[in-house]
């Protein structure tokens, strides 16, 4: 028997590489969870705005989609643990610079050079760290080890908020942001621990190593095969209506639980930090639920879930419905993002893995930044309650369209059928 059958049911943890990768990750969204609250609440501390908010979500989103069109053709041309380490330095330094220059006032302007730059090598970071998983753990392990890394970083999310509510109202947002800049430096760390496995001559061109071409053609390339899949030229067109209605609803929350509910900054953390337990919720149901009812079905119903709870959270008026409320929405949103992210794994070959994720998350959030300004400016002018409402219905007709594409026929598990992994993979 080989070594991977042998531990193909031990607990991924177990494994030296993935467990280094995963304890990394965690320990980072610590600090992630810390950035999103601090810095919306620079913002609405300095400005009292929620346009303004809204309006740096969309030119970080802007930046996150110009990295994206060229981030696959990184990832697929050098080597990824490296890529990770340099997009973690860079924040590093670059968050670090926030908390130095509010010493000297709020500095908003700052927000909009910095958060930008750290967007951008974010989505570097994130499309490294999809194409990561598939060279850390065997093929048909890839949903489990996304929901147990889901799971993990909702659990500290739900920490993580919390102790920035209290960080943010003791000594102030700036201070949560330092706290991301330095989780930034444990993630790096941890990463220059983990090795990942060279790609199986079946993952790429029989051993042949791929011709590099223009970066441009290169991008296409995973473009092409992105829209030749017919479920997953589904998903992205849909998830791209979706990110247009929620991108910006963050910061719609925020404003809701300290504007219209009157809540504190530690209101705000606690919020957040207990509505994550719907991330861990949604991470831990994805695989079985998927497993259970095929792919189209427990996609659809996530989006359906995630609707419903928007619609709620405008018409609730309590801070506990909306903790409540907030928690299914993020499991409808845990659910569909881990499915949909391990179909792209298992069904593209690992020398195109980089370039149809980053063709997909461009596309994918090609609509969000304009859709968090839209949504922020409608909730200026005309108030939460009407915004969530159209929103929240706005995510049932995208889940209504998926039952009239393939992605409603895509029952069948991609791991099961492992022949199928060539470009003109159906799902359905």
């Amino acid at each position: 028997m080989s070594p991977r059958a042998a531990t193909a049911d031990a607990p991924l943890w177990r494994d030296r590489n993935f467990g280094t990768y995963w304890v990394a990750q965690s320990l980072s969204a610590v600090g992630d969870s810390f950035a999103y609250l601090a810095l919306p609440l620079l913002v609405l501390h300095a400005t009292g705005s929620v346009a303004q908010m809204g309006l740096l979500t969309a030119v970080a989103g802007a930046a996150s989609v110009g990295a994206g069109v060229f981030g696959g053709v990184l990832v697929d041309r050098y080597d990824r643990r490296t890529l990770m380490i340099i997009a973690d330095l860079v924040r590093l330094v670059l968050y670090g610079l926030v908390p130095l220059a509010w010493l000297a006032g709020p500095q908003v302007w700052l927000l909009f050079v910095v958060l930008p730059i750290c967007e951008a090598a974010g989505m570097l970071f994130q499309v490294a760290a999809v194409t990561a998983v598939r060279n850390l753990v065997d093929r048909d392990r890839i949903t489990e080890a996304n929901g147990g890394l889901q799971a993990t970083y909702a659990t500290a999310a739900v920490g993580g908020p919390l102790l920035a509510g209290v960080v943010s109202a003791r000594f102030g947002p700036t201070a949560a942001v330092a706290v991301n800049a330095a989780s930034f430096a444990l993630s790096a760390a941890g990463l220059w621990l983990v090795r990942l496995r060279r790609p199986m001559p079946a993952d790429g061109l029989d051993g042949a190593v791929p011709v590099r071409q223009r970066p441009v053609t290169e991008f296409l390339a995973g473009a092409r095969f992105l829209w030749r899949q017919p479920v997953l030229r589904s998903l992205t067109v849909l998830l791209s209506v979706f990110i247009f209605l929620t991108f910006g609803f963050t910061d719609v929350l925020i404003y809701h639980v300290k504007h219209d509910l009157g809540g504190s900054d530690r209101t705000v953390g606690a919020v957040l930090g207990l509505a994550a337990v719907g991330t861990i919720a949604g991470a831990l149901l994805a695989a079985p639920l998927r497993h259970r009812r095929g792919f189209g079905v427990t996609w659809i119903g996530a989006v359906s879930l995630s609707g419903l709870a928007i619609v709620g959270i405008g018409v609730a008026g309590t801070v506990p419905v909306v903790t409540a409320l907030t928690a299914v929405y993020l499991c409808g949103v845990s659910i569909g993002g881990i499915c949909s992210m391990s179909l792209r794994q298992e069904i593209t070959p690992d020398h195109l893995l980089g370039r149809v994720t980053s063709a997909f998350w461009s596309t994918h959030y090609a609509l969000g930044p304009p859709g968090a300004a839209v949504l922020t400016w409608a909730t200026a002018r005309y108030g939460v309650t009407w915004v969530t409402v159209v929103a929240g219905t706005g995510c049932l007709l995208v889940a209504g369209a998926g039952l009239v594409t393939p992605i409603r026929r895509a029952g069948a598990e991609a791991t099961t059928r492992r022949p199928a992994l060539q470009p003109a993979v159906e799902t359905s």
